[in-house]
């Protein structure tokens, strides 16, 4: 009988995870182990490629184990933490060092005085990104500027995104990237399929030290027999919010969803064509199959589920996640409180990596229901942000599908339709980045022809309505424009 499984990594920033699916898209089974964040001072975040190998390493065994063996995973498919770099030894695999995590924002001078140069322009238009600390070129950049075992690596030093780390390790040597994930490098021009040698030299990265950039579907290489007992395929690869983007079902030109993760992802299908934004989103590669690219239109947001991991490991305002949905339910309205999550700078559409977080509004009635409740309709308010630029760049959303653990909570579900205004379809299975890879892993093995066919591995959807005056959802956007103005002019 034919190998009828497909294993999932699913690299993220606080965990990683083996999953493993049928190809009819249902879940048999999850290993998961948590990742430890370092935060060396304000501004810096690192992860240990190590434990990412290791702990990876692990909950694939254990799904591959319950799975009855090698033999039985048709193909693996990966998803990752994107922009997050890590540097290698080419010959044994091992980190020279830390892995600078995308929420780093060490590189923030280097990328100011590139604007100031008049240079932002030329890189919009060759990447579709804009120069910022989150991308991957600086942080190489960077790397070899001021870690001096990476630069005495000379032949053997190997850069790479996490998947690109990850494959490296798997297959014993092949290095390799995604389209997906190269595009967020601002390395890789969005309309060529190489590294681009002008951004090469504008962030001093040699390109010999640089993966292929290959398809997200396809044959991607093999394990090496020694870590599974047999090699598996490795059939398909994309950064998180593509991944998720697929999962989703967003196959055709408008189609839009929202991740809310660590941060917050939104990107709508754009086609064959590569967007060009004029109001601050991205650009990017949303997956690309036989050489041919579909690109999407994307806006970021740097904190959302890490907002309520704050408030329940560092200020103790909740003891649960599950708790802030509690809290929100039990005041009537805010209290006149806002919360600007800027804890790790601003991304889309204002971009402000120097941005610091803000309550406003506090008074001796607010409570700590009150300052919950604003954390959680920040969610809402910075979607509705970036509804406005997208819908200023010619995409207007008619409805968002939403995604990652944060969705879980009723309460901001039906308050992202209040303050969108527009219906908002909740999946009954939440995990559509793992999906989304497995359906690039189905095509890429040649289970299914196409996403479209793939799509079949995909559950029903749960839609919430809009359900507040328009004066009530004005008076609440009003008050959020307001307290950011007060963020920005700092």
């Amino acid at each position: 009988m034919a190998a009828q499984q497909i294993l999932v990594i699913d690299e993220g920033t606080t965990s990683t995870r083996a999953m493993l699916f049928g190809v009819d898209g249902k879940l048999h089974g999850s290993q998961q182990e948590e990742l430890q964040q370092y935060y060396p001072s304000a501004g810096l975040v690192e992860h240990d490629a190590t434990e990412i190998w290791d702990k990876t390493l692990r909950c694939c065994q254990k799904m591959i184990e319950q799975a009855g063996g090698a033999e039985k995973i048709a193909a693996i498919g990966i998803t990752n933490q994107r922009e997050t770099i890590v540097a290698w030894d080419k010959r044994n695999g091992e980190p020279l060092c830390k892995a600078i995590v995308w929420q780093d924002r060490r590189t923030a001078k280097m990328c100011d005085e590139l604007k100031a140069k008049g240079l932002e322009s030329m890189v919009q238009a060759k990447t579709g990104l804009l120069l910022d600390p989150y991308f991957s070129g600086s942080k190489i950049g960077w790397m070899l500027k001021n870690w001096p075992e990476v630069g005495a690596a000379g032949d053997n030093l190997a850069f790479g995104t996490i998947e690109s780390y990850l494959i490296f390790r798997l297959t014993g040597g092949t290095h390799i990237t995604d389209a997906s994930n190269a595009s967020r490098t601002m390395l890789m021009a969005l309309d060529e399929n190489d590294w681009d040698d002008e951004l090469l030299r504008l962030f001093d990265v040699p390109r010999k030290t640089l993966p292929d950039i290959v398809d997200c579907a396809g044959d991607l290489g093999k394990t090496s027999p020694a870590l599974f007992g047999a090699p598996i395929a490795i059939c398909g690869s994309a950064g998180d919010q593509q991944a998720a983007t697929i999962g989703q079902a967003c196959l055709d030109v408008g189609q839009t969803k929202a991740t809310f993760g660590t941060g917050a992802f939104i990107l709508t299908n754009s086609g064959e064509t590569a967007p060009r934004s004029e109001n601050r989103l991205l650009s990017t590669v949303l997956y690309q199959w036989n050489g041919k690219r579909t690109y999407a239109l994307e806006g970021s947001v740097f904190v959302a589920g890490s907002l309520m991991q704050w408030l329940r490991d560092e200020v103790r305002l909740i003891s649960y996640a599950g708790e802030s949905e509690e809290l929100a339910r039990s005041v009537d309205d805010n209290g006149g409180v806002y919360l600007v999550p800027a804890l790790s700078g601003l991304g889309a559409p204002h971009w402000k990596a120097d941005a610091t977080a803000a309550i406003s509004g506090l008074s001796f009635s607010t409570t700590k229901a009150h300052i919950v409740r604003a954390a959680l309709e920040a969610m809402a308010y910075q979607c509705h942000d970036l509804k406005t630029a997208f819908s200023a760049d010619g995409t207007d959303w008619q409805s968002l599908r939403i995604d990652g653990g944060m969705v879980a909570n009723d309460w901001m579900v039906q308050d992202l339709a209040d303050i969108l205004d527009i219906p908002v379809e909740r999946p009954e299975f939440f995990e559509t980045t793992a999906l989304g890879a497995a359906m690039l892993a189905a095509v890429g093995s040649g289970i299914y022809e196409s996403l479209g066919d793939a799509s079949v591995m995909i559950t029903g959807l749960e839609t919430y309505h809009p359900d507040i005056t328009a004066s009530g959802r004005n008076l609440r956007i009003e008050g959020w424009n307001k307290a950011m103005q007060t963020v920005l002019q700092d």
